[in-house]
């Protein structure tokens, strides 16, 4: 792993020692890693002060595409760095299953329960999550289930925000420092409406038919039968030419949407949270 710190400011530089510090003073972590921006930063500062006393634990259930599991494994395996896969079903809770607006509550609570179970079997005191400030300011009825499972928020604590995050990352030549943000497939959902496996699957499976054809920032969400599909705005002339267009649209059909929509506002994380102010 090539370091070049030079590139980070005395302020970043600063929130590193004291992300440095938190973590020296839990002894023994256990993080919940999706393998995404921020947990990826997180677990790799915990083993460089922890060495063998952090493992990475990684929740798998339908909702979480297998690209994602398999960038998880590949991070964790280059990294030395002890990692265990444990299988949650959030879909037994009627909260999550139902889709209501506490669903990320449920989830956490679920993943949060198999962390702890797994931190005590390895003599493990704390647990970690990756939330950062910039967490804050959005909808995340996850965080109570943090909050109440004593889960610690380092990065959160550190007051590191995204760019921080992103900047030391790219500092400390991780590979995720550039990966886009992303969010479980229960996220594609509109408010209320249910969950099913067959769903995520359809969302799973057409989401990567977008990526393989070069939108590696993209969202399909689901509106019952149609596919609202997001992506950022330079790419909309690319996706709506004809030569994409139609393929889009045959995939999707036979993935079992009835309309293959395109939301011409562009990509937009976190959209479906609209529908809770309105």
């Amino acid at each position: 792993m090539n370091e070049n710190y030079e590139q980070l400011t005395d302020e970043q530089n600063e929130k590193l020692d004291k992300l440095k510090t938190i973590i020296t003073e839990l002894g023994s972590l256990a993080v919940g890693f999706s393998g995404g921006v921020d947990s990826s930063l997180l677990l790799t500062v915990a083993h460089e002060v922890l060495k063998d006393r952090v493992i990475a634990v990684t929740g798998v259930d339908a909702s979480v595409p297998e690209r994602e599991v398999n960038e998880a494994k590949a991070f964790c395996k280059d990294s030395g760095i002890r990692h265990i896969i444990c299988k949650v079903n959030p879909l037994k809770e009627e909260g999550y299953r139902n889709n209501s607006p506490d669903r990320c509550y449920f989830c956490k609570r679920g993943i949060f329960t198999e962390v702890k179970k797994i931190a005590d079997e390895n003599g493990i005191e704390y647990m970690a999550e990756g939330s950062n400030m910039d967490d804050i300011g959005d909808y995340r009825p996850g965080l109570r289930a943090v909050s109440e499972l004593s889960v610690r928020s380092p990065l959160r604590e550190a007051k590191l925000d995204k760019s921080d995050i992103r900047l030391i990352s790219k500092a400390m030549g991780l590979p995720t420092w550039s990966k886009p943000a992303y969010a479980c497939l229960a996220s594609r959902f509109v408010y209320g409406e249910e969950i099913t496996e067959e769903k995520l699957n359809m969302i799973d499976r057409a989401e990567e038919f977008l990526i393989k054809h070069g939108f590696f920032e993209e969202r399909v969400r689901i509106h019952k039968n149609i596919a609202r599909i997001e992506v950022p705005p330079i790419d909309i002339p690319r996706i709506a030419s004809d030569e994409i267009r139609e393929k889009v649209y045959e995939e999707f059909k036979k993935l079992g949407f009835m309309f293959v929509t395109l939301d011409l506002k562009g990509y937009c994380m976190g959209s479906m949270n609209a529908t809770l102010r309105i």
